[in-house]
């Protein structure tokens, strides 16, 4: 039992597109869909309730994270800062629940949404099912993805494509102290000192520093492609509402 909490990654590796991985993908694509159709009923009947239940799983993530390493005494300023792009998104999802602010929903929304979908399907985790870093790292990721498809779908916020210029600036301004945090203490948050050392899209990105570069056209990319999906759907919606 003891193995289910402890360091020893050779116990229960983690394999990209395993069995267990593709569920975790599969629960992750059948929540948001569940969060879509009922979108309506949450917001006339459950809407602080879900809310909620965002807010504490991505803190009581946190904490579980902290905690782990803790305990295990492997906590490290070059590893456990909430430098990466996903605990910055974890506090960002955190901070647009509980005050329904719309910039720090535009910001968190890009920056969230692109992160945790990419660490969903290309993890940097060492840990498989059934280890407790295994279900934190998943219940953190998918809660910030719902987080912000609850703003977008049940609190309504509708993201601008100034939206998109404003989240791609903060997300360099974040960039650049982090890159510096990482020139001073020899660490390699957001992996802007290197690549991770497992497989991502990273991998096909070039190598350093050019992958920095490359990420930034990706980033930029993405951000406009999900903008213009929410328009898109937004415009048939009207369309069919006329019709």
């Amino acid at each position: 039992m003891g193995e289910l909490f402890g360091v020893e990654r050779e116990s229960y590796p983690f394999e990209l597109f395993s069995v267990s991985h593709m569920l975790m993908l599969a629960i992750s694509i059948s929540l948001i869909f569940v969060l879509y159709f009922f979108k309506n009923r949450i917001r006339k009947n459950h809407a602080t309730l879900i809310r909620n239940v965002l807010i504490i799983t991505l803190i009581l993530s946190e904490v579980s994270f902290h905690s782990w390493f803790i305990i295990n005494d492997r906590w490290d300023v070059n590893l456990n800062l909430p430098l990466q792009l996903c605990s910055i998104s974890l506090y960002l999802c955190t901070f647009m629940l509980i005050t329904k602010n719309y910039r720090a929903f535009e910001v968190a929304f890009f920056i969230s949404m692109t992160g945790a979908l990419i660490a969903i399907i290309t993890p940097e985790l060492f840990f498989g099912y059934p280890h407790l870093r295994f279900f934190q790292f998943f219940i953190a990721h998918i809660a910030i993805v719902l987080s912000c498809f609850y703003m977008l779908w049940v609190e309504q916020f509708k993201p601008t494509f100034k939206s998109v210029i404003r989240s791609f600036v903060v997300l360099n301004l974040i960039a650049l102290f982090v890159f510096m945090i990482n020139q001073w203490i020899g660490s390699n948050y957001m992996f802007l000192s290197r690549k991770p050392s497992n497989a991502s899209v990273i991998d096909f990105l070039g190598p350093y520093p050019w992958y920095i570069l490359s990420l930034e056209a990706v980033a930029l990319i993405l951000f406009t492609i999900i903008f213009f999906l929410i328009k898109i759907r937004k415009l048939l919606n009207l369309h069919r509402s006329i019709y």
